[in-house]
């Protein structure tokens, strides 16, 4: 059992302030549940993944994920949450048409899913969007390297960046990135010695998915960390646990009680008085 006791409630200015002061905890939370558990945990990060598409609603991708799921799990991870920052991710197309659509999406998930930042993937064409959020008092996180939401683009879940060439545009788009005002940017999937080079480079933390050890943090997807989803590894899992099977088995058991008759029991019920029971017997008799 975690003995750690958060303090205070960590912003995005303490985020962008422990660059080279300490490793950063980055988890996914979908729930009030899980929220309240990580944070309790002591994790500085909560993110709000549009990965919820596929490990809470069952879907083969993040593309569906909409603006209004993004905001109803949000406010649930809010409400289970008194240290951890939460980021929310911005749905696919909700923030690259322009940038009153990006102020309008990423202001509703400030104010109705309480997330106290947002993420964007790519650089490029949704730097002004960035830049416009940002003065408007949204904090903003970038991610470059592997953008699921632009898989199609990608050819699928590929390593970014292997050649100098394109190692090159990626620390470019990073340093774009801050430029624009994001206070931290994840690294996904791309070599450890360019995530190294970009972490060295900026005045803001990268968070590492897939990224090797020399980012200023790390990020993982909560149900493979717990071993709750199985449908996909990537290769920079790392299962500290399988729920998976210990919840199976739960249930297994559970089932078989349930059928025998040996649950529940008399601990598990509640009883009557011995005169009601048997005025109620009287009133059934004479109905």
């Amino acid at each position: 059992m975690s003995t750690h006791t958060p303090q205070k409630l960590i912003t995005s200015y303490d985020i962008r302030q422990s660059k080279g002061k300490k490793k950063l905890s980055v988890l996914t939370a979908y729930d009030y549940t899980s929220a309240m558990i990580f944070d309790s945990a002591g994790v500085d990060i909560l993110l709000v993944g549009d990965s919820l598409g596929m490990v809470v609603l069952g879907r083969s991708d993040t593309l569906s994920v909409t603006v209004d799921d993004i905001i109803r799990h949000s406010s649930a991870v809010a409400r289970g949450t008194k240290h951890s920052l939460i980021v929310a991710d911005m749905p696919f197309m909700s923030y690259e048409i322009s940038v009153e659509e990006a102020l309008k999406n990423s202001a509703r998930i400030m104010v109705e899913g309480q997330a106290k930042a947002v993420k964007v993937e790519g650089a490029g064409r949704v730097l002004p969007q960035v830049k416009a959020m940002v003065e408007a008092g949204i904090p903003v996180m970038g991610h470059i390297g592997l953008t699921p939401q632009r898989l199609a683009t990608l050819g699928g879940f590929k390593v970014q960046g292997k050649s100098a060439e394109t190692a090159l545009l990626l620390i470019k788009e990073a340093i774009a990135l801050q430029d624009a005002g994001c206070f931290s940017i994840v690294l996904e999937a791309i070599p450890e010695a360019l995530a190294t080079r970009i972490t060295n480079i900026l005045k803001i933390p990268t968070i590492g998915i897939g990224a090797g050890a020399g980012c200023d943090g790390q990020v993982l997807v909560s149900h493979d960390l717990l071993g709750l989803y199985s449908d996909f590894t990537p290769k920079f899992v790392k299962r500290y646990a399988n729920l998976a099977s210990c919840m199976k088995n739960a249930v297994e058991e559970y089932c078989k009680e349930v059928e025998s008759g040996t649950f529940p029991t008399k601990e598990h019920s509640f009883n009557m008085p011995e005169e009601e029971i048997r005025e109620l017997d009287k009133l059934l008799k004479n109905k």
